[in-house]
């Protein structure tokens, strides 16, 4: 049976890039380019490949650039999620976008977070490995030292049955969150907060024993600060060689 993704993406393409500066003192993150293109059309290029029909992208600093890009794609229903008056936070990004994001599980992710492809699409393997019987949320891991751009220690260890735990502060952890998921919206639902991070509700579900990884196939390529734009294009230069 082939599989099913998710219909629905949240793009999170709001946040000021304060680490790509002074890159990002012009142009916003999402619209940096990596092998050519944007940031942004990497991932949305994926879903429209996934079978992902709609993506709503919150917009904030410099949001007329990405607005005005994304205008002319017809792959895909593209939905402004707009928070030019006041930034949201993941958490909040996905409250608000709540009326468009419907019901069903929805994939989310970064503009910062690329990867060349293995032998599948990813994003068709992490849609094949939801269960949302046993998972609230299912993130795409990465091996950390197996990776392009991670300055830091890792986020997740991960068991057998690919159920995550958070890395206390004193270790170092095998898995990087690759930048995409899929969670149910459902979590986000009756929220009193206006702005609010993503990231506890990871915490969270791994308290409860519900949030689960998916490894990449392939290698990732953490796009966060300027010096890393050349080690993502040296890496797909190597790829393609």
């Amino acid at each position: 049976m082939p599989v099913k993704a998710p219909s629905t993406a949240m793009v999170f393409a709001a946040g000021l890039g304060k680490r790509m500066l002074p890159v990002t003192l012009s142009v916003p993150k999402p619209m940096i380019k990596i092998g050519g293109k944007p940031m942004i059309d990497h991932m949305l290029d994926r879903f429209a490949r996934a079978g992902t029909r709609r993506a709503v992208v919150n917009v904030h600093y410099l949001a007329d650039q990405i607005e005005s890009h994304l205008a002319s794609r017809t792959d895909l229903e593209i939905i402004i999620s707009d928070e030019r008056d006041e930034l949201l936070d993941q958490g909040g990004g996905i409250a608000k976008a709540l009326p468009w994001l419907g019901s069903e599980p929805i994939f989310m992710c970064n503009t910062d977070a690329l990867w060349l492809e293995g032998p599948k699409q990813n994003l068709l393997r992490l849609a094949a490995a939801w269960d949302p019987a046993r998972m609230d949320i299912l993130l795409l891991v990465a091996a950390t030292t197996a990776s392009v751009g991670v300055d830091w220690p890792g986020d997740f260890f991960m068991d057998a049955e690919g159920r995550l735990t958070r890395r206390a502060e004193t270790k170092v952890a095998p898995f990087v969150y690759a930048g995409v998921g899929i969670v149910k919206p459902e979590l986000f639902a009756g929220q009193t907060r206006k702005i609010f991070p993503l990231a506890p509700f990871f915490w969270a579900a791994a308290q409860r024993g519900r949030l689960f990884g998916q490894r990449l196939d392939g290698l990732w390529l953490h796009v966060g600060a300027p010096d890393m734009i050349e080690e993502a294009e040296l890496a797909i230069a190597r790829s393609v060689i």
